[in-house]
């Protein structure tokens, strides 16, 4: 399919529907040949051929724990997928014998036909379990050196272990992708915190993506306000739930105020809520010279796409696009093509390709 490239910034865009009748789609990943690859909540993971034809789910998964928030949730290729077909999934693993659940990574190989996953192995799994059916984090980004980082929600009951390190809650860790803790970890050696654990303080972060700049970028959801961006510095406590620019559901304060000492306070952050989840720098110019490296983030509360333009590190414009969708954006990704793809949030959610209005 070809299209033709602007280099002007469109003036609206419209949305070219790929797939449907997905049953709540959490990510989304760019196999060969135009296919691509689906994660929906309950628990399948399908091919998707170009012309929008569903595959049957994909037979080898493990038990899948689809409970509220839970469920089958990001999936992202290996960097060298062309070669070893290598894939990670993260997902809710019910635990025995509490009954409780666990955010999960694990990799697999997707065999040669597409139909199954084989090698299937749990690399890293949230300590501890809780009886729980929300914030599970379950972002996935590989960064340039191999490691992976995966974001951790607090579980919402036990949002003041974010602030301890005796635990995985409310985290980002970054394992290898054998499951092994890097040396350079920052708490690598300290006797009272887990040597995966790379940043702390987080609530519940659901878009994560590796920046132009050579660092990790993630969202993450406040309670009723502060939704936040930020890049966690290796080692840093990003503030959970000790400050936010949040409140209670229904009013009232949290914590100590929107700023500490020795706490990192996010690059931006929205009040009221918009909910992201989703998120991707975009690297191409298809859409134009000006929209090359902005930033878009899904909304599932707002039901829109948001473009934000940086200066370095600094938000200086934000644009809500497709509010006429009424959609709850679950996944934002720029594809092999250049791009942008959505998936929305529903019972028959939907795959979508974004183009500018006047092609």
């Amino acid at each position: 399919m070809a299209f033709a490239v602007g280099a002007q910034p469109p003036a609206s865009l419209r949305v070219q529907t790929v797939a449907t009748n997905l049953e709540h789609p959490w990510a989304v990943a760019f196999l060969p040949q135009g296919r691509f690859l689906v994660s929906e909540r309950p628990g399948r993971l399908r091919v998707i051929e170009p012309d929008g034809r569903l595959g049957v789910p994909i037979a080898g998964l493990p038990p899948v724990d689809a409970v509220g928030q839970g469920g089958l949730l990001d999936v992202v290729l290996d960097s060298d997928f062309a070669r070893n077909r290598t894939l990670y999934f993260c997902f809710a693993q019910p635990q025995t014998p509490n009954g409780g659940n666990a955010t999960a990574l694990a990799r697999a190989v997707l065999s040669a036909d597409a139909t199954r996953l084989e090698q299937v192995r749990v690399i890293f799994r949230q300590q501890p379990a809780v009886a729980s059916r929300l914030h599970f984090g379950c972002r996935i980004v590989e960064a340039p050196d191999g490691t992976l980082f995966l974001t951790l929600g607090e579980r919402y009951h036990r949002m003041a272990d974010a602030q301890t390190l005796d635990n995985h809650l409310g985290k980002v860790v970054r394992v290898t992708k054998d499951g092994a803790v890097p040396s350079d970890n920052p708490f690598v050696g300290h006797s009272d915190a887990l040597p995966e654990i790379w940043s702390y303080g987080h609530r519940n972060p659901q878009g994560a993506v590796w920046g132009p700049d050579g660092r990790l970028w993630i969202h993450e959801h406040g309670p009723q306000g502060g939704d936040e961006i930020n890049r966690p510095p290796r080692g840093g406590n990003h503030g959970w739930p000790v400050v936010t620019f949040g409140e209670q559901y229904g009013g009232g304060r949290i914590g100590e105020g929107t700023h500490k000492p020795g706490m990192v306070a996010p690059l931006y952050h929205w009040t009221p809520s918009i909910a992201p989840s989703g998120m991707a720098f975009l690297r191409s110019e298809r859409y134009g010279a000006a929209w090359r490296g902005n930033l878009f983030i899904g909304a599932l509360r707002g039901q829109h796409l948001l473009r934000l333009e940086l200066d370095g590190t600094r938000v200086v414009r934000e644009q809500r696009l497709l509010t006429e969708l009424r959609a709850r954006i679950r996944d934002v990704r720029e594809g092999p093509d250049g791009w942008l793809y959505l998936l929305t949030d529903a019972p028959d959610g939907r795959l979508l390709r974004v183009l500018p209005a006047d092609l």
